[in-house]
């Protein structure tokens, strides 16, 4: 051959391919421990570990918290035994009124209760299971496109963050939303890879089945994953508006199918809709639990914001998620993703069009910016464990910020970056922890101290390499999980129940008049500081008052019939916020109450909640959730009766509608209160277990 001649392609050997030996491909077995045949050893173990963590965290005690919120406990308890109570999301068997909400988070409780039986366990392990999947997958998407280290990092800091391990530990519908958001999440990022339309498609489906789960909150996410896939994606532009816009269509498909039902269903022969003034789903889509939750002008809330004013749910604005309601539940390492997010995208901001590293920053950054901002200015209803929504973007660019930039170390900009990013943490979670002056106070000094040492080694370093690099990136992580990682212990030690749970130490200081339900003790508003914001009280029908020690009798005071307070001792009415608390001797009596289709009725469907699930029998919710829903009328109550269709009237506990001096207002609670004072004009009280009941079966009219 000349030595000018180009080599052939072909110039190696040939070799029998029986005599080849092929590289080795681990065992399917083992690939489940070890990983794929690409990945360091160590990578699959480690996400097994943080699995594992995560579901000993997420399942530990869980039991403690009882039915934690009663309200969907309640429904669950009805989907075991009826399928259309099933379908529809109704709070008792016989089909009167619907959850405030769409059903799908229900749907998961009810096929594990309909297995393994009504209980604490059966209602609340599938929202664990959601968390550890959700990190799971949160860890698949990041691990993708970056290390193994910044998926690891971005699973823990979304596992660790105080209102997940919160929310996965309990029965609102938040937990699937954000199981669906991050699926929903990992399949954009894998259109973004190669523009293929099923990863389109499964993105509109998984969104769309967030909509089913916790309604227009999570569209939230939409605008950032469209922009992305239309700036980003790989194909040409023409294909790329088409593939947004089968986002668009598949996404209301997949949400939209249900609405359409309930929709086409007729209503005589369907259960009212819940949290609506007029019995349709729009209602309470376009208001009450939609745009209304923006503006504050809420149809049959429990009082909307008044024109120009802040909001009654607490001051708006930039900030809200740093203050004293939200900042222990979501801020720890929020800080340091907005740093990370800016200082990312402008690092990228000269590079390809489809770069991963910026692709991935918009996509997490679009979700936290767009959801934070609907939180944080929104003026209508908004508690303070929605924030959980936020916790998988914080995670993501954390993860992704982190790595990134200690790869380029070597330039001093970065360190100083970085330096920054460390000592803003420590800073922020010393400001947090000083809000609970008494619990672990060492804590924040020390994490204070460390932190900024490291932050300054790691600033002012000339060269960050070897054994030394490595114990400093390990004692950064490890300062800025710290701080959320103890408050989420304490978050996990404690009982969880009501509506409004909080994450963090008991002695936390909470946002005025919000604050978690803890079993034990105090089981009203435990702990809340002061009346809520905006003079909420006195906006509720009636003047209702959710305070404690401030008249409100569905919290603080004492209900009618001589109960014990809210939830509290045997015998105690629920409210519009926490569930009833029904003595033994009520509960026999309504377990041996048959032949009716509801064995009694209440005020609000919290109050009823507590008796369904101690007796199983269904419990007629007067007026929905709060208790505001115009349902029944008088009218209908009065046939109902007639009819032999109730058996017992349960004395309202002061929520809105309720009874006594006060009680009416506009709308659903006016109807409530009318139903409540025909009931006391024609029939007689009666005291059973402290709780005052109304025999409504044919031949007790007064």
């Amino acid at each position: 051959m000349s030595i000018i001649s180009p080599p052939r392609v072909d110039d190696s050997p040939v070799l029998d391919a029986s005599l080849v030996r092929p590289e080795r491909r681990r065992p399917r077995v083992e690939r489940l421990w070890r990983g794929p045949d690409s990945d360091p050893a160590w990578v699959r173990p480690a996400l097994l570990l943080l699995l594992s963590l995560t579901a000993a965290l997420y399942l530990w005690d869980l039991g403690a918290s009882g039915w934690a919120n009663s309200y969907y406990s309640a429904a669950v308890q009805a989907g075991t035994k009826s399928w259309k109570a099933f379908f529809f999301g109704s709070t008792d068997a016989s089909n009167f009124v619907t959850v405030d909400k769409t059903p799908a988070s229900l749907w998961v409780m009810e096929l594990s209760a309909r297995v393994f039986g009504v209980n604490a366990w059966s209602v609340l392990v599938p929202q664990a299971l959601e968390g550890v999947a959700a990190v799971g997958i949160l860890f698949a998407t990041v691990k993708r496109w970056f290390s193994p280290v910044a998926a690891l990092i971005a699973g823990a800091v979304f596992a660790l963050t105080p209102v997940a391990a919160l929310m996965f530990r309990f029965n609102n519908p938040d937990a699937l939303l954000v199981l669906l958001l991050v699926a929903g999440a990992y399949t954009m990022t894998r259109a973004l890879e190669d523009g293929r339309v099923r990863w389109i498609v499964a993105t509109g489906v998984f969104v769309g089945f967030g909509f089913l789960a916790k309604e227009l909150q999570a569209f939230l996410v939409l605008p950032a994953f469209g922009i992305v896939y239309l700036f980003a994606g790989p194909p040409q532009l023409a294909r790329r508006i088409g593939h947004v816009v089968l986002l668009g269509l598949t996404t209301l498909a997949a949400g939209g199918w249900w609405v359409a039902v309930v929709d086409l269903w007729p209503a005589s022969s369907r259960p009212y809709i819940g949290g609506s003034q007029n019995n349709s789903f729009w209602n309470v889509l376009f208001g009450y639990n939609g745009f209304g939750r923006l503006t504050g002008q809420e149809s049959g809330s429990v009082g909307g914001a008044p024109q120009g004013a802040a909001g009654r749910w607490g001051p708006t604005g930039l900030t809200r998620m740093f203050n004293s309601a939200f900042g222990g539940q979501i801020s720890w390492l929020l800080p340091a993703a907005l740093v990370l997010l800016v200082a990312g995208l402008a690092f990228t901001a000269n590079r390809a069009r489809t770069d991963r590293t910026r692709a991935a920053l918009a996509l997490w950054g679009g979700w936290l910016v767009l959801t934070g901002l609907a939180f944080s200015l929104g003026k209508g209803i908004i508690h303070e464990y929605y924030s959980v929504a936020l916790a998988p973007a914080i995670g993501a660019i954390v993860g992704i910020g982190v790595t990134t930039f200690w790869a380029r170390r070597d330039n001093r900009f970065v360190r100083a970056l970085l330096g920054f990013v460390i000592a803003i943490t420590a800073i922020w979670a010393y400001v947090l922890l000083h809000r609970t002056p008494t619990w672990f106070p060492m804590l924040r000094t020390t994490l204070l101290l460390c932190g900024l040492g490291v932050a300054l080694v790691v600033a002012i370093s000339s060269t960050i390499r070897g054994r030394v690099g490595v114990v400093l990136a390990i004692a950064a992580v490890a300062l800025g999980l710290a701080a959320p990682a103890a408050y989420t212990l304490s978050t996990v030690a404690q009982p969880h129940a009501g509506a409004l749970p909080t994450a963090g130490p008991a002695s936390a200081a909470r946002g005025p008049g919000r604050n978690g339900f803890r079993l034990g003790g105090n089981r009203g508003f435990a702990g809340a500081r002061g009346a809520p914001p905006g003079g909420l009280g006195a906006a509720l029908p009636g003047g209702f008052n959710p305070a404690p020690g401030l008249g409100g009798p569905a919290f603080g005071g004492t209900p009618p019939g001589g109960g014990t307070g809210a939830a509290g001792g045997r015998g105690g009415a629920g409210g519009l916020l926490n569930g009833s608390d029904p003595s033994a001797q009520i509960t026999a009596l309504f377990e041996k109450s048959t032949g009716f289709r509801w064995t009694a009725a209440a005020i609000g469907a919290n109050n009823a909640a507590g008796y369904q699930l101690a007796s199983g029998q269904p419990i007629m919710a007067i007026g929905g959730f709060n208790g505001t829903d115009p349902t029944p009328t008088l009218a209908q109550f009065e046939q109902y009766v007639r009819a032999g269709e109730i058996h017992y009237f349960i004395a309202a506990g002061g929520g809105p509608g309720g009874g006594g001096p006060g009680g009416g207002g506009a709308g659903g609670a006016s109807t409530s209160s009318a139903i409540t004072q025909w009931v006391e004009q024609n029939f007689t009280a009666q005291t059973v277990g402290g709780t005052t009941i109304y025999d409504l079966s044919p031949g007790t009219v007064g």
